[in-house]
């Protein structure tokens, strides 16, 4: 079993300079980390990487220098299960079928952009939204995603920071 942390719309320096320490404690435990997009600057990649291993892809508030090192959107394979990772776009409403038009065959697909958490299955894919850790915009409500992922399953559960 493999433990993923799923984050978005991090939106460091805009709206703080590190993130919140209850997420970085639970950083510490994962064994993969996944940025669907929003994390402005560079420099959120560095530290994600002080934890262990990022994929991550560019969301539409990303510098020039985030958007010229990550994909739209990427597809992994975790313990046999495939997940789509994208950021979203357009207004909140429709996101969910929006980002599943992006992906064939996947299991589950982790966006973000909305900074509100969702976790929903739609047409046998799961939806995960793991909301924003640290971006009050859009959201009343701080939140991460946990993913226990074996073959054949994905566990995904929304962890209030607040």
């Amino acid at each position: 079993m493999k433990r993923v942390i799923a984050i978005s719309d991090t939106h460091i320096p805009k709206v703080g300079l590190d993130l919140p320490l209850a997420l970085l404690d639970a950083l510490r435990e994962a064994d993969l980390i996944l940025h669907a997009g929003d994390l402005v600057d560079v420099s959120v990649l560095d530290r994600l990487r002080e934890f262990g291993s990022v994929v991550a892809v560019a969301g539409n508030m990303d510098y020039p220098q985030v958007k010229s090192v990550l994909p739209e959107k990427r597809v992994i394979v975790v313990e046999g299960m495939r997940i789509g990772l994208v950021h979203g776009w357009g207004p909140p409403m429709g996101i969910e079928r929006r980002v599943l038009s992006r992906f064939k065959g996947v299991d589950a697909v982790v966006f973000g952009h909305t900074h509100a958490s969702l976790l929903e299955k739609r047409e046998g894919v799961l939806l995960i939204n793991p909301g924003t850790p640290n971006d009050r915009r859009f959201s009343r409500r701080l939140s991460y995603a946990v993913l226990e992922v074996e073959e054949g399953s994905i566990r995904p559960e929304i962890v209030w920071l607040d």
